[in-house]
């Protein structure tokens, strides 16, 4: 019967972290903002300046740079983005050539074959026609501009609220001190080895995601003028751009090194317009990304948490298919905070042991 109810409590609480996403997740990035930009709030403090203005001034910077850079990377984004549809159908267009001089004509022989059924399928319908069979057409609605841009407008509007809705959750996390920490100790009640074991765990999982963050900082930076100068050095257009894309990208565990990779050979292969330079543009990319992400990045990360790896892995994934890109930047610090949790529970110390190193 506990064992029924156990698990009743926890698809209950999946359910509903799936079913307030929309409010979870911002949640979950106002706490990691304010946990990155702790530290240096006290150190304007420490100057002599409020803590409500160093808050402000800190996202207020964050929020300028990151719309000054995506300003003055557009044009470069936006020609990037309108090359790749011309670079997948250059490839496909290249694919289908070198199948019908490879394999004889398969293709033409499929399009024969698809050609003939359809004029079956005509005859067919004009038998049936002549025979008195009521012939039905099904028209197409006409085209209405506003079925597609209302959609787009919605998202963009719902972005921008999650985005001012994380700007002002951090700015009041920040700006309240230790009134968090103080909550917290009222939620544990008295006695001081409870509350003690309550700041102890607060404290890990401050310290855990903050040097996790310093590493996925460090890494993907890395990762973006590595691709950056090898792009460069073979050539391609925008290498800047891609080493920003890069570097933004590798923050998605998995995912991002696959988008990069692959999107960056499609636009190799249409600027040289030859297999080779696009294989090397995509290699390039891939050890990177190989080295980076799957020999450095795993080292950091197992002496800056007490995470193994599977459960790294288990984790992200779970979270993926929760929240989607989000669960898959979030996952890893949610499951360090999960492990601090466990492992001064008694009664949940088995599950810290499942995902302690």
């Amino acid at each position: 019967m506990r064992l029924a109810l156990i698990w009743l409590a926890f698809l209950a609480t999946v359910a509903m972290l799936h079913w307030g996403s929309a409010v979870c997740i911002p949640i979950v990035l106002s706490l990691l903002l304010a946990c990155a930009l702790q530290p240096a709030v006290q150190t304007l403090q420490g100057w002599r300046i409020p803590r409500a203005l160093s808050a402000a001034v800190l996202l207020l910077t964050l929020v300028a740079g990151l719309a000054g850079s995506s300003w003055f990377l557009s044009d470069g984004a936006s020609q990037l983005v309108d090359a790749l549809p011309v670079a997948a159908k250059k490839v496909r267009d290249q694919l289908r050539s070198q199948s019908r001089a490879g394999s004889g004509g398969t293709l033409e022989t499929v399009q024969k074959a698809a050609t003939q059924i359809e004029q079956a399928a005509q005859e067919n319908a004009t038998l049936a026609t002549r025979r008195g069979v009521q012939r039905v057409v099904v028209e197409r609605p006409p085209f209405n501009v506003r079925d597609y841009v209302w959609p787009g407008t919605l998202g963009l509007v719902s972005g921008l609220a999650q985005l001012a809705a994380v700007v002002f959750l951090s700015f009041f996390l920040l700006a309240s001190g230790d009134l968090l920490r103080r909550k917290l100790l009222g939620m544990v009640g008295p006695g001081a080895q409870r509350q003690q074991s309550a700041l102890d765990m607060a404290d890990e999982i401050n310290t855990q995601v903050r040097r996790y963050l310093l590493v996925q900082l460090w890494t993907s930076a890395l990762v973006g003028v590595a691709t950056g100068l090898a792009y460069w050095g073979l050539g391609l257009q925008q290498a800047a751009v891609w080493g920003v894309a890069a570097a933004v990208l590798n923050l998605v565990p998995y995912v991002g090194s696959l988008v990069v990779t692959g999107g960056s050979a499609l636009v190799a292969f249409l600027q040289f317009g030859t297999p080779n330079m696009a294989l090397a543009v995509g290699g390039a990319s891939l050890l990177i990304h190989t080295l980076v992400g799957n020999l450095l990045t795993p080292w950091l990360t197992s002496r800056t948490s007490s995470l193994n790896p599977v459960a790294v892995f288990a984790g992200i994934m779970a979270w993926g298919w929760l929240w989607g890109v989000w669960g898959l930047l979030l996952g890893i610090p949610l499951m360090i905070a999960i492990k601090a949790v466990c492992s001064r529970v008694a009664a949940l110390h088995p599950v810290s042991e499942l995902m302690g190193n």
